[in-house]
């Protein structure tokens, strides 16, 4: 019989699970003048989860026009791609339509696939982010490190407009 609550109660609680996620916005700043010449600063929209982990939706330009949908996962070949020492294993696709494509190819010219690979994110805190990609010949090459600087959370409804000029948004306390 306990056996019978207990999983009724698991039931009940994976099934509250979506009703609990949150969405958030974190912005971040360059920390690095390579970061600063590839993205400039982002807004992270991102979902935390009923356990409380964070994943990332979508990536805007803070300092212009822009965003690129992310998808979680990615193959194996993307974290063996990482410099020695990365300890980031979060990965995420960055989706080739919209402004996906032009991201993509400002952060990995010439790859046909390109993802982000991050670390757990948490606010107030720095992030790296690695930018990967696959070329024709079906290798795995690290592009570049981007390195920011916690800036921000958008609050509630100041969040960046998904299709509108984000340079003239309100920018985060």
């Amino acid at each position: 019989m306990k056996r019978v609550a207990a999983l009724a109660a698991l039931a009940l609680l994976a099934a509250a699970a979506p009703a609990r996620a949150e969405t958030l916005f974190y912005a971040y700043d360059p920390a690095d003048p390579l970061t600063l010449s590839l993205t400039r600063g982002v807004t992270l929209e991102m979902e935390r989860g009923f356990l409380g982990g964070i994943s990332i939706r979508r990536l805007f330009s803070t300092a212009g026009r822009g965003s690129a949908a992310l998808e979680r996962g990615g193959p194996n070949g993307v974290i063996d791609a990482l410099p020695e020492g990365a300890g980031e294993r979060t990965v995420y696709r960055i989706v080739p339509e919209g402004d996906g494509r032009a991201l993509a190819n400002a952060l990995c010219p010439a790859a046909e696939d390109v993802w982000f690979v991050s670390g757990r994110i948490r606010g107030p805190r720095a992030l790296t982010l690695h930018a990967v990609g696959r070329w024709a010949d079906g290798r795995f090459r690290h592009c570049a490190p981007l390195r920011y600087e916690f800036r921000g959370e958008w609050a509630g409804t100041d969040a960046p407009p998904a299709d509108s000029d984000a340079s003239s948004a309100p920018r985060p306390q």
